[in-house]
């Protein structure tokens, strides 16, 4: 069982990604909001008494020079693999919209699928929906079974989804079977969390996004009994011997939950960089910085929402709550 304080070790080190890339916020410099989320991530994270292997990150070795697959951090302690996603919405954050999030997933080793860096077919509903879906199926079938387990008619569900060419199909589907759609421009980890958060207004996230990202959901909906179901997408030859390096053979298979993130002690962190559904974004004060966070596990089963200031050292005003 992972120690009760890396949790809150963890928020502190989706905090200091959230405050670095909110400083580039509305720039127009995607990769250098990025840039200093990775910087910011992995330089806290080397101050946690863990021994930690990065199974999900940034890429490879050869494609990211910082918190690469593979790339081992922390200062010695207990053994974890840790997925992270250093700022889910460089766009979003680059042209100041919402829902731009910092993200770090923990478990004990294993207990995190190590999935190639390729897209993955998801559909992710909440708790009441969980186990009663089914990505096969015909798109008006599972928002008929949605809107049931919810007590609602199938025109009183909000299907979210990344607004792409390739869902061109998924959209018409799910305008056919009545439900209402909010498009995405980026982000569909953050809405995948939102699907499984009551009173969020989302009632399930379906289409393709990456693969890394489907994990990180996943481990999110460990820690709240939702559920994500997802298939890998070929789009490129070499596609294929990325899955088979990974050691994933069977190309057709149907991804579970509990298959993307099998560990038995999951942690979950992220912080808001602008302002979403679920999280506020930072914000800057002359007197300190205020952020919000989300931190969630599975053993004890908890989610915990953290609204913290961090107070310059120099600070003569009063705060305000």
């Amino acid at each position: 069982m992972q120690r009760s304080d890396l949790p809150l070790e963890f928020v502190r080190v989706v905090e200091m990604a959230a405050i670095a890339s909110a400083q580039t916020m509305g720039q127009g410099e995607r990769k250098h909001s990025d840039h200093v989320a990775v910087e910011a991530m992995r330089r806290e994270l080397e101050s946690v008494d863990i021994d930690g292997t990065i199974v999900i990150g940034e890429g490879e070795r050869d494609e990211a020079p910082m918190l690469y697959i593979g790339e081992k951090v922390g200062r010695g302690g207990e053994s974890v693999d840790i997925a992270v996603d250093p700022l889910e919405g460089t766009n979003l954050c680059a042209t100041g919209s919402p829902n731009a999030i910092t993200v770090l997933a923990a478990a004990e080793r294993g207990g995190l699928l190590h999935a190639p860096d390729i897209y993955m077919d998801k559909l992710v509903v909440g708790p009441d929906s969980a186990g009663k879906v089914d990505i096969n199926a015909p798109v008006a079938d599972n928002l008929k079974t949605i809107a049931r387990t919810l007590s609602r008619d199938i025109k009183d569900l909000t299907v979210m989804t990344l607004d792409r060419p390739r869902h061109e199909q998924l959209i018409a589907d799910i305008r056919a079977a009545g439900a209402r759609i909010r498009l995405i421009t980026d982000g569909d980890l953050s809405a995948g969390i939102s699907a499984a958060v009551l009173g969020s207004g989302v009632h399930a996230v379906m289409g393709i996004g990456g693969a890394p990202e489907g994990v990180l959901t996943a481990a999110a909906m460990r820690c709240l009994n939702g559920e994500i179901q997802a298939r890998l997408v070929m789009t490129k030859p070499t596609d294929r011997e990325r899955c088979e390096r990974m050691g994933i053979s069977d190309l057709d298979r149907v991804f579970y939950t509990r298959d993307l993130a099998p560990g038995k002690d999951i942690s979950f962190a992220c912080a808001g960089v602008t302002d979403g559904n679920l999280l506020k974004g930072v914000r800057f004060f002359g007197y300190g910085i205020r952020t919000h966070c989300m931190v969630m596990t599975t053993r004890p089963h908890q989610v915990r929402f953290i609204d913290a200031i961090h107070a310059r050292e120099s600070a003569s005003t009063r705060f305000r709550f």
